[in-house]
């Protein structure tokens, strides 16, 4: 995992990473422009990293926060948490691969499941891809570019 800057090789200080792309929601048929934020705390002492994201959709007043906790850090593989004002608290498992970090939820008591990749770039910033769905016919889909905050954009 250390050879990912992204989540799990923060510096000494948080670390803020900075991203945008395109999200598809089904029920809107253009794609809509997004930027994020994510600020990343440093590894506590049981292991654990805390994010906070922060996304504003192009026309959409409200900004969206999700949190994450990522923990049971293991050569290979983790476990996540999500906190989501909509959704409430999930958990997920997630893998690493020296290209890639990725995560997914499958929660059928609520009807949600998703995933998330992140393929690390040649300069250190990653291609995104993530897909949701909720029982309620809700599907979205998400394209987009992180990179850390200070470090130039290519």
């Amino acid at each position: 995992m250390s050879n990912h800057l992204f989540i799990f090789n923060p510096p000494a200080a948080p670390n803020t990473w900075l991203g945008e792309g395109k999200i598809q929601l089904n029920m809107v048929e253009e794609e809509l422009p997004f930027y994020t934020k994510w600020n990343i705390a440093q590894k506590d002492g049981d292991g654990k990293i805390e994010c906070v994201q922060q996304i504003q959709v192009k026309g959409l007043s409200e900004m969206m926060h999700n949190q994450l906790l990522f923990f049971d850090l293991a050569p290979g593989n983790f476990s996540i948490e999500l906190d989501n004002p909509s959704i409430g608290k999930v958990s997920g498992k997630g893998l690493v691969t020296d290209q890639l970090i990725a995560w997914e939820f499958r929660v059928p008591q609520i009807g949600f499941e998703g995933f998330e990749t992140y393929e690390k770039q040649a300069d250190d910033s990653y291609i995104m891809h993530a897909e949701y769905a909720t029982t309620d016919q809700l599907r979205t889909v998400i394209r987009g570019k992180v990179w850390q905050e200070y470090a130039s954009k290519k």
